[in-house]
Parts: structure tokens; C-alpha cells; sequence
């Protein structure tokens, strides 16, 4: 009987403890699980980390018909929440009359009237005073509050990535990239100064920023990315996914991301002959979801693409490096910190673990007073 009503007074305590929580808004551009790709490991820790000091009403966009699967997982660390569905054709279709009238694509991409609905409805039925944004394009749906505290954790200079698209892309795509650039790094700039603080992935990507919006350097910060140590342990025991004798070279990634795939084009092309000169067993191994066509042809002898698998651990286990060998990318990747967590040794390329950063920061700082 004593344990019967001890449970009933701990569940009541817990109850009270829950409803004395200060509430706040989250407002996330894809659903913050599983955390299975950058992305969403930083907005699932920082869902699961504000969930323990606040009631969290949260907004987020499903991308991903599979994720759907997966929203009883968010809503159980929410006090209430919103999703809704991303039709990327529709999607596209906004982002085109966006960039008829000169504004940014992004924006318009990430534009939807219900969202907006709800977040106005939930901030007034609460009286939320605190907004948490992650990602540039979900600070829209917070302009019209001024009187609430908001923070947003832009993640990355997003308009500096599509900087380096353009250089990368040929007319007219290179024209598009360097439109959404410039139009883009007007809304952070934008979005930094009716913030109280703009946050990023590393110190080098919030200098960055400092020196593409000077105005607001006293309100850029950051908080680092991690790793689950314990998930992504090398003391536990994987079957090995590798033909025997082989000498397998790994890359982990959403395989639909054009960073990605641009990496291991590159890889294949520039690096991986010769590493076959010297090692003839040596074989790399494409491991991510949804490969792009392009990716899918890299497929052969010497080439290995995966598509999803339900745990990228045992390739990380058993695989001789793992490669990072990205050319446009924004702070240090996650699958270095999961490959390093595992004690693989890791090659990666200077921008997938930040380290060209800095230099461009300088170099922003002396383009603008």
C-alpha cells in the first residue's frame, strides 16, 4: 500500500514540477528525429535539452513521408505541437515566384499559412514570452513577437553556403545561388538584430558571421555540435558488412544532399584511383539514404553504394578510415565526430572540420567597415 501511494505522490510532484515549467516556442524546419543526419542530431539534443527546463510547444515542417512514423517520439517531449507536411513541388513552386519578385527562395520554400496560424494561436493562448528558432527560415514565424525573448541558432552562415554553390555551379544556376546569397544574408542580418542572441555550430562560423554583420557582433555566439559516446562506442561488437580482405574507405551522409554528393564524385574521380594504384583491395563504401541518381551510378567494382542501413555503426566498426573529403561545408561534420568516437581514423578535407573558417571570417571582416 505504501509503495501504491508513493508512486501516486511522485506522479503528482512530477505533475506540478511539469506545469511550473516557463513555456516556450520551438520553431525547427524538419522534425527534429530520428537523429540521423546533422541536422537533425543538433535539433533532437536541443529539443531533448529545453524539454527538461520548459514547456515546449513546438512547430516543425515533415519533409520525409517516413518520418511520420516518428512524430509520437517528438510529441512525447512536448507540451504540444504542430506538424506539417513540406510538399517539395509546391515547395519549388513558391521558391520560383520568390525569385520572380526578388525575394529569397528559402524563405518562400519554408512559407506556409497554417504554421503561421498555429504559432500565433499557441503564443497567445499561452503567453509565451520565449521563442527558440532553429534555422534562418523559421524566423518568419516569429517577427510579429516582439516582446518576447528569441534566440536563434542559425546552425550555419546559410547564405554563404549558397555563395559557394554559385562558384561551384555553371549560368544559370550560378546566377540563382548568388541571388539567394545576397537576399538571404539580408534576412540574417535582418533576423540577427531583432534577436537577442544568434548562435552557430563553431566559434569560426559565428566569426563569420561577425564579420558579414557587424552590427550585431555583440549578439553572435555559438555552442558546438557532439557526439553520443555511447552509442557510437568502440567497445561493442559489430558483424562485419565487408567482403573479406577488403580494405574499405567509408563515407556517412544523407546521400540526396548535394554537398555529399559532390564529395564523393569527387572522391571517386580524383582520390580513389589512386588509392587503388597503391592498395588494390581498397573499396569505398557510399553509406547514406536516398542516393541521388548520380551517386547511384558511381556503383561497381571499386564502388559501393549502401541506400539506407539500419545502423551505419558496423561500417564505422569495421571500416579501415573513414573519409570526409567535403568541399563545401559548414563547421566540423558530424560524421568525422562519430568516426572519431569509434576510434577510426578519419581523413577529412579542411572544410569538414572547419578549419578554412577562420581565414574566411578575416576576409569578410576587411569587405565590410
Amino acid at each position: 500500500m505504501n509503495s501504491i501511494i508513493e508512486g501516486v505522490l511522485q506522479k503528482k510532484a512530477a505533475a506540478v514540477a511539469e506545469a511550473a515549467k516557463p513555456d516556450l516556442l520551438l520553431l525547427v524546419h524538419r522534425i527534429p528525429y530520428p537523429p540521423n543526419k546533422g541536422d537533425k542530431i543538433r535539433s533532437y539534443h536541443l529539443l531533448k535539452h529545453l524539454a527538461g527546463k520548459y514547456r515546449v510547444h513546438l512547430a516543425t515542417f515533415v519533409d520525409d513521408e517516413a518520418d511520420w512514423q516518428y512524430v509520437p517520439n517528438v510529441e512525447a517531449l512536448c507540451a504540444s505541437s504542430h506538424f506539417a507536411r513540406l510538399d517539395p513541388k509546391k515547395g519549388k513552386l513558391r521558391s520560383a515566384g520568390a525569385l520572380a519578385t526578388g525575394k529569397s527562395l528559402s524563405l518562400a520554400y519554408y512559407r506556409d499559412a497554417g504554421m503561421q496560424q498555429w504559432v500565433t494561436h499557441t503564443m497567445r493562448e499561452h503567453g509565451i514570452a520565449r521563442v527558440m528558432m532553429f534555422s534562418s527560415v523559421m524566423a518568419q514565424y516569429a517577427e510579429q513577437f516582439p516582446a518576447a525573448r528569441r534566440v536563434i541558432d542559425f546552425c550555419d552562415v546559410d547564405s554563404d553556403k549558397w555563395r559557394q554553390y554559385a562558384e561551384k555551379k555553371k549560368w544559370p544556376m550560378s546566377w540563382v545561388y548568388r541571388h539567394e546569397a545576397k537576399s538571404l544574408l539580408d534576412y540574417e542580418r535582418r533576423v540577427a538584430e531583432i534577436c537577442d542572441a544568434s548562435l552557430f555550430v563553431s566559434e569560426p562560423e559565428a566569426e563569420l558571421f561577425r564579420g558579414l554583420a557587424p552590427e550585431n557582433r555583440a549578439k553572435i555566439g555559438f555552442f558546438n555540435n557532439g557526439v553520443d559516446t555511447e552509442y557510437f562506442s568502440p567497445e561493442r561488437s559489430y558483424d562485419n558488412p565487408f567482403a573479406a580482405g577488403e580494405q574499405a574507405m567509408v563515407f556517412t551522409g544523407a546521400m540526396d544532399y548535394w554537398p555529399n554528393i559532390d564529395a564523393v564524385k569527387w572522391f571517386a574521380a580524383e582520390v580513389l584511383p589512386r588509392v587503388r594504384a597503391a592498395v588494390p583491395q581498397a573499396r569505398f563504401y557510399i553509406v547514406g539514404s536516398r542516393p541521388a541518381p548520380e551517386v547511384q551510378a558511381l556503383a561497381g567494382d571499386a564502388i559501393a553504394v549502401t541506400g539506407t542501413v539500419p545502423d551505419v555503426r558496423p561500417y564505422l566498426a569495421h571500416c579501415s578510415v573513414a573519409v570526409a573529403p567535403l568541399r563545401i561545408a559548414r563547421g566540423i561534420q558530424n560524421k568525422v565526430l562519430e568516426a572519431m568516437a569509434m576510434a577510426r581514423p578519419v581523413v577529412a578535407s579542411p572544410q569538414a572540420y572547419g578549419h578554412r573558417r577562420r581565414q574566411r571570417a578575416r576576409t569578410a571582416r576587411r569587405r565590410r567597415p
